[in-house]
């Protein structure tokens, strides 16, 4: 993330033309920024810029494939930007788009907080980038229908961070599932995560070279504390309402991206969610305090939703990577690069050639970094991050509306429930507006 110049869409989509006509010109990435099939070789270098060198993008870097070089690095913590691009030889900024006019930087892995991603990530798009995105995808739905409008349009290559997608065992679940080896899947018992709570931290001093008014972006700001600005800490920003879903979208964008795969709906979703008992009742954190009390109050009330073909998924006591998947012949529990049935020979099979084989990636930033030489879609594209991210975003609005509600995931809208399909986005501070793409 950077210092925001409130740029219009007219001056983005300008400066990505600038772009895009520099690297034509100069014989370098031309072909691929304006949308072409890559010229990359296989094993040619790609530079890399990250947004938001964190904890987690920091942990990504870790994973990066020699194949990517790190070029630049951009934070609104200018210290933490230059202290990683220092360990690469790569340059920093603090204004993320500073780094997005670089020829060099073929592509970004984008992992900053929630409120932030998917703005950046259209407009990497808008520059000619192809990109790797933390989950949880977005913040709102409509987030990730602009998101994937803006990967499309500008022909982007795009990489969910649902790794979960390149473990070995994850694969094989669901392709047991979707070969129908426990026949009919009628249940689908996912973890019972929590939703956001309500932040009233008292004021801490601003750490020196952080723009906090930039970090807040489209939030109106609220005080400096570290445990907001930490992702999970007593308790962090992900468990805040302004700035993250909670647990939900948390592990929950893990978990329920592995129900999607395995029922078939990567590119659809349920199509009601209810919940009940208790009515939702949100701690307001007044002071830091570990998460586990709004952890246990925001667990209630339990989630439901409800596919097409009947399928009932209920958030319980399932697993917090995947999900217990109850079929008419026996039962499939996956759970973070585990998978195992009851009766256990079904796990034991093997997947024939004539089998629905799913789509294979060993290792995640790796087929990233392959794809952008092929101009394959990822394992994890981003219709797929948004689709799960929704199911995710669809639990949160029933517990704050606290009644069932019909979802058309062709449409993405509530059928005749005005209400519910305000809460679809959320405001924004004036000069971070989503870009219109169609």
């Amino acid at each position: 993330m950077g210092t925001v110049q409130r740029l219009s869409r007219r001056d983005l989509l300008k400066r990505g033309s600038v772009i895009a006509a520099s690297a034509a010109a100069s014989g370098s990435l031309g072909s691929r920024l304006l949308g072409a099939p890559s010229q990359l070789a296989a094993n040619e270098e790609i530079g890399i810029g990250i947004i938001g060198p964190g904890r987690q993008g920091n942990d990504l870097l870790r994973q990066l494939p020699k194949q990517g070089r790190i070029v630049a690095t951009a934070d609104v913590n200018l210290p933490r930007a230059q202290s990683c691009a220092d360990r690469f030889a790569a340059k920093a900024f603090q204004d993320y788009r500073k780094l997005l006019e670089l020829n060099e930087v073929d592509a970004v892995i984008v992992a900053t907080p929630d409120h932030w991603r998917a703005l950046c990530c259209i407009h990497a798009a808008q520059a000619g980038k192809d990109i790797y995105a933390e989950k949880c995808l977005t913040l709102t739905i409509a987030e990730g229908r602009a998101l994937v409008n803006a990967v499309r349009r500008y022909q982007r290559v795009f990489q969910t961070g649902s790794q979960q997608r390149s473990m070995a065992a994850n694969r094989l679940g669901c392709e047991l599932i979707r070969n129908g080896r426990i026949g009919k899947v009628h249940t689908v018992i996912g973890a019972n995560y929590p939703s956001p709570w309500e932040c009233q931290l008292p004021a801490q001093p601003i750490p020196a070279g952080l723009d906090w008014d930039v970090w807040c972006g489209p939030v109106e700001p609220l005080a400096f504390n570290n445990d907001l600005y930490a992702p999970r800490a007593n308790p962090g920003w992900l468990s805040f309402r302004p700035f993250g879903g909670g647990e939900m979208t948390g592990w929950g964008s893990h978990g329920l991206d592995q129900v999607q795969w395995a029922l078939g709906m990567d590119e659809s979703g349920p199509v009601e969610v209810w919940v009940e008992g208790d009515k939702f009742d949100p701690p307001t954190f007044t002071a830091s305090a570990p998460r586990g009390q709004g952890d246990a109050r925001c667990k209630r009330p339990m989630i439901f939703y409800r596919y097409a073909d009947g399928t009932v998924l209920k958030l319980d006591n399932g697993p917090g990577g995947g999900a217990i998947f109850i079929g008419d012949k026996g039962t499939i529990t996956i759970d973070r690069a585990r998978v195992s049935s009851d009766p256990p020979e079904i796990a034991a099979e093997p997947i024939k050639d004539s089998d629905l084989r799913l789509h294979k990636s060993d290792h995640h930033m790796a087929n990233w970094l392959d794809c952008i030489s092929s101009r394959e879609r990822c394992v994890a594209d981003v219709e797929i991050g948004h689709r799960s991210a929704t199911v995710c975003h669809l639990g949160n609005i029933a517990r704050w509306l606290n009644r069932r509600l019909k979802w058309d995931p062709q449409k993405e809208t509530f059928i005749g429930d005005d209400e519910a399909n305000t809460y679809l986005d959320r405001p924004r501070r004036k000069g971070y507006e989503l870009p219109a793409i169609a």
